[in-house]
């Protein structure tokens, strides 16, 4: 009888010790990991969001680079340890090949766009932005956001042969999009293993993370497309630090507990804001959430998440398990390459014991998703703006208007003179700062 009561004290004791740490990452201390490289014309400006795979030994890093170009490719880098970088190659791993993908568009340039276009984070000349991998079998599967610098963005999918993509021998297949015209659809990753004898595709449609069920990756490119079978939606309380959109970060991971979905989140309170969650999702029934965490694991709260191309963003776009930790590999403010880790066992048991949701049966039916153009967002979507051209000393639109943040951590807009390519920058009015007693800072 007394070594049950034993018992029973720990056990509560070990609850209230889980109770009382947060659910949160580390920041490793040498962030960031990768920053833009001069030498290479190609990365000159911007390298962030992530891809990573574990194999063989090392993590392989696949990261959005943008250039003298402004147009997005991606880089390689690899890992031993998870955190400090062995290798890095100099020239790109994947660069636009397709139309789709801004080569060659079938419009003529330059893309003015139109009143509310979609203007990508980080670089507006378009290209292959924010990769995911997978390896399935004998191949590395790669869905990324492929964009021409015109029409919204639309989810792309490529693969390679594991032992190409190892040895760096870059053979990827023609890439083909999976997501339907006309519609903004990111975030898209894949599961690593069949459900029931289906893949399983995760993508965003603004607002929620959207999951599919297919039976094969053989998409053509022109007449099948993902179409939003079932949702995980934002959540609905105005205190909720997700309830404005959400998207999937790297694919799921699979756990002892389930898969562990990474994500990314923006609030309704804090709309400028990226900040990164924890998803449970069960093994046998990816659309159901067994526990989602209440705040945020991670926040733009330093230097290197705040000074760059766009301020207060960390991306999740990779992860890994090494050993005994959980490594997440994101991008910090549109800028550089960042890594995070936590002892995996120690975050599982605080995500299911804290942060379970009400218990719910597995979708019977796909939920009501439309797939129609989303409303505005206003960090994506920018109106034409004007702006003042030294060279040519007039007054023009500004071609592929995106917002940054410079130096003196001013905010601004910042794109290109249609007529003689130069940058233009036009400084944004903010609202001022007002103290508790209601005077303007």
């Amino acid at each position: 009888m007394g070594g049950q009561v034993i018992k029973q004290k720990a056990k509560n004791i070990q609850a209230m010790n889980v109770k009382n740490i947060p659910l949160v990452l580390d920041r490793f201390p040498g962030n960031p990991i990768l920053r833009p490289n001069p030498q290479n014309s190609w990365e000159t400006k911007a390298v962030f969001n992530p891809a990573a795979l574990y194999e063989g030994g090392k993590v392989h890093i696949l990261y959005r680079a943008i250039g003298e170009s402004d147009v997005s490719v991606l880089g390689y880098a690899s890992s031993l340890d998870g955190l400090h970088i062995h290798e890095r190659l100099d020239k790109p791993a994947y660069i636009p090949r397709e139309p789709f993908e801004g080569v060659n568009p079938p419009y003529p340039q330059p893309a003015t766009g139109t009143p509310g276009s979609y203007i990508s984070g980080g670089g507006g000349m378009g290209g292959c932005e924010d990769p995911r991998i997978t390896k399935i079998d004998d191949r590395v599967y790669m869905t990324y956001v492929a964009y021409d610098g015109r029409n919204p963005p639309r989810v792309a999918l490529t693969s390679i042969h594991i032992n190409d993509f190892l040895s760096r021998q870059w053979n990827w297949k023609k890439p083909v999009l999976i997501s339907q015209p006309h519609i903004v659809d990111k975030n898209a990753c894949i599961l690593p293993e069949k459900i029931n004898g289906k893949y399983v595709i995760f993508h965003r449609v603004y607002p929620n993370i959207l999951i599919d069920f297919v039976d094969d990756l053989d998409f053509d490119g022109k007449t099948r497309w993902l179409t939003g079978q079932y949702e995980i939606p934002i959540r609905s309380l105005s205190s909720d630090w997700d309830n404005h959109k959400v998207g999937a970060g790297p694919p799921p991971l699979k756990t002892k507990d389930g898969w562990l979905l990474i994500y990314q989140a923006v609030g309704r309170n804090d709309r400028y804001r990226y900040k990164i969650g924890a998803l449970l999702l069960d093994l046998k029934d990816p659309t159901r959430v067994l526990a989602r965490s209440r705040k945020p694991i991670l926040e733009p709260d330093v230097w290197y998440e705040n000074e760059g191309w766009k301020a207060g963003v960390v991306y999740p776009c990779g992860a890994a398990l090494i050993k005994d930790r959980l490594f997440v590999y994101y991008g910090g403010a549109d800028m550089v390459v960042c890594v995070a880790s936590v002892k995996l066992n120690g975050f599982l048991e605080q995500l299911t014991t804290n942060h379970k949701e009400s218990a719910a049966p597995a979708a019977a039916a796909p939920a009501s998703v439309k797939m129609v153009p989303p409303p505005s967002e206003p960090e994506e979507m920018i109106q034409p703006v004007q702006g003042y051209c030294l060279k040519c000393k007039s007054k023009i639109v500004i071609q592929n208007p995106r917002r940054v943040v410079l130096k003196n951590m001013r905010r601004a807009l910042q794109g290109v003179c249609p007529r003689c390519g130069k940058n233009i920058t036009r400084f944004v009015k903010t609202a001022p700062r007002v103290s508790k007693d209601g005077k303007a800072k």
